[in-house]
């Protein structure tokens, strides 16, 4: 399935204060977007090709500032273990994606690290749309060793914060997106525990934890809404309407808005 997401003319007054917010779009497989919604709510790999701007789509990006997407590493990137857990919650015999050694309060410890699948992938298209920014609340000597491994010297994953970076609270960490971006209109975060980014709410979008699943889709499925969020004025006038569906989980994040545009395109 090729897909084209694109700004094009709308001329309902539905469709106009959708176009406010950046996301209406078009399909280039003719296929209807309500089919599209389906698709993705069963779990359908999504081959996503990016398509060069129409001018209507050139100028709206104009208009509005570049997006920062703040990405979180374990159970949202990647999963690892190392050498001391006793129940690995990956398959054994699985070979892992790469293995790091880091010395921790003077004890080696091996990392073996495995990437969600698409990963590679999901970063090379986002990256084009967004400002990427690592936050983790792992320890540096771990949380830069993996990103140094994501980005594999492509210079996409600059800008990083690590657990001295977080906030203590309540014997867990809680990321401060305050801190990375004062302009809240155009930072948001991908995490897979609601807990760090609590006091950002309209600045999430939630991803299902990933551990071993190889057939996982999470990331390519998550392009068509990252796709149409790079056009809005502020990425809370659309994240803010999860909120009364209580923790909405992907792949239905992305189902929510894609039929919500659908039905007023």
């Amino acid at each position: 399935m090729f897909i084209l997401l694109q700004m094009n003319d709308c001329t309902s007054s539905s469709s106009t204060e959708l176009l406010n917010e950046g996301i209406c779009f078009r399909i280039a497989d003719c296929m209807s977007l309500q089919h599209l919604c389906y698709k993705l709510a069963q779990y359908q790999s999504v081959k996503y090709e990016i398509y060069p701007l129409s001018p209507v789509s050139r100028h709206r990006l104009s208009l509005v500032k570049r997006k920062m997407l703040v990405l979180d590493l374990d159970e949202t990137l990647i999963h690892s273990h190392h050498d001391a857990m006793l129940r690995p919650t990956v398959k054994p015999g699985t070979p892992p994606d790469f293995v790091l050694k880091v010395t921790i309060d003077k004890h080696p410890v091996r990392f073996f690290v495995h990437k969600r699948p698409h990963v590679d992938y999901f970063l090379d298209i986002v990256s084009q749309w967004y400002e990427l920014v690592v936050f983790t609340a792992s320890m540096e000597i771990y949380g830069a060793a993996v990103a140094d491994k994501l980005d594999n010297g492509r210079g996409i994953l600059r800008r990083r914060f690590y657990r001295q970076h977080c906030t203590p609270e309540h014997g867990s960490y809680t990321k401060n997106l305050s801190s990375i971006c004062d302009d809240l209109n155009r930072v948001f975060i991908l995490d897979n525990s609601p807990g760090p980014y609590r006091d950002f709410p309209d600045n999430a979008i939630p991803i299902k934890s990933w551990f071993s699943d190889p057939l996982d889709v999470a990331l390519l499925n998550l392009l068509p809404v990252l796709d149409a969020l790079r056009f809005t004025h502020d990425v809370r006038s659309v994240l803010s309407r999860n909120l009364h569906l209580n923790r909405l989980w992907y792949p239905q994040v992305s189902y929510y808005l894609l039929t919500m545009i659908a039905n007023s395109c």
